[in-house]
């Protein structure tokens, strides 16, 4: 597993080995495409080298190799998947050739992975259950039985039902949890956890991993590294198309709500309403991210923003339409718009709603 950008936590991770101070429930906290997934794998592959508490990238014993193919019989895997009933043993071979593809991918991306389509993801009761029962078994041939969970905040109120096997697990039984997003996991498991922050990647860490793993010419993966933001999968997506497809609906919409042509805004929102709830969802993060960019243009223009080309653009012509006082309340619908999605709300009905309400706020008189 390549593991970068993240030298001081994993400085931390292998003094704690070689100190043999491994806590029973370790929480990394932190956006996957900043590596924070890659360094959890490359952890629970250094708790079963048989060679442990050594940390070598190349170890090549028996368990490293079972951990990097992802098939060591003692680390266990959960993550949201999709269905009532739904466990993770359901989706092992899509996880694995995830893993094996792309482990910085987003939630989205899984999601599409193994259909979601307009379903959430979650992690189930039933899921909750099959922890409790792997973990009370005896390890089979590793020095530790591991679980792996990717995305915690997906289990809600489920959390409680592994509140009791965090606080008190089996002998030599470790959890290795990796969130993205802490505010939304059960105060009462982040208590149980040890917290370890990952960072977002550098510019030159990204522009180095782009250079040798993807073979990307020095100068565009500067350009890319700086545009990612930190994010090493949004890089490896701008290296097969440079403006993404979220960044050229952002832009459609937004002329669209500029103009205010009601069949117009009809069809765009028919056309959002069939991307499936997780991409919608995924495009309204992107706009918010984008706002938080032209916000930068806006107050500082001689900052460097991190947009693309056709972003840029607009974004320029924005700073001429749109205030402070504009922006604010842009973000602060489009986070509203987000939460109403997560609870169901009709999509169709939401983003044509979502885009008058932007067109009369971008005709609004500006008082900054």
């Amino acid at each position: 597993m390549v593991v970068f950008g993240q030298d001081g936590t994993q400085a931390y991770l292998q003094q704690m080995l070689q100190q043999e101070r491994v806590p029973h429930a370790l929480l990394l906290a932190g956006k996957t495409g900043w590596g924070t997934l890659a360094l959890a794998l490359e952890l629970t592959r250094w708790l079963q080298c048989q060679y442990f508490p050594q940390t070598s990238s190349s170890c090549s014993c028996p368990a490293c190799q079972k951990a990097t193919r992802f098939l060591h019989p003692d680390i266990h895997f959960s993550f949201p998947v999709v269905g009532t009933n739904a466990l993770s043993a359901d989706y092992l071979k899509e996880w694995r050739e995830a893993l094996s593809s792309n482990p910085w991918l987003s939630a989205n991306e899984w999601f599409q992975r193994i259909g979601a389509e307009n379903k959430q993801g979650n992690i189930t009761k039933e899921e909750c259950v099959a922890i409790v029962r792997q973990l009370s078994l005896k390890a089979f041939e590793g020095r530790y039985k591991i679980l792996l969970m990717w995305l915690p905040e997906y289990l809600g109120k489920e959390g409680n039902r592994l509140l009791k096997l965090i606080e008190e697990p089996p002998e030599r039984t470790v959890f290795v949890l990796v969130s993205e997003n802490t505010d939304a996991i059960l105060p009462t498991i982040l208590s149980r956890c040890q917290l370890l922050k990952t960072q977002p990647l550098s510019d030159e860490a990204i522009a180095e991993a782009l250079r040798i793993y993807q073979g990307v010419e020095a100068e565009r993966a500067q350009q890319i590294a700086f545009l990612a933001d930190g994010d090493y999968n949004r890089a490896l997506h701008m290296v097969e198309a440079f403006e993404s497809d979220s960044g050229r609906m952002l832009v459609e919409w937004l002329r669209s709500c500029w103009r205010g042509n009601g069949v117009e805004l009809v069809r765009w929102a028919e056309r959002f309403a069939q991307l499936g709830r997780e991409n919608q969802k995924e495009f309204l993060a992107y706009v918010l991210q984008f706002l938080r960019e032209l916000l930068v243009l806006k107050v500082s223009p001689q900052v460097p923003v991190r947009l693309r080309p056709a972003e840029l653009e607009t974004a320029r012509k924005m700073t001429a339409v749109f205030s402070f006082e504009h922006i604010t309340q842009l973000v602060s619908r489009i986070n509203e718009f987000i939460v109403y999605i997560e609870r169901n709300a009709n999509p169709k009905i939401l983003m044509l709603s979502a885009s008058i309400n932007i067109h009369h706020l971008i005709k609004k008189p500006q008082n900054v």
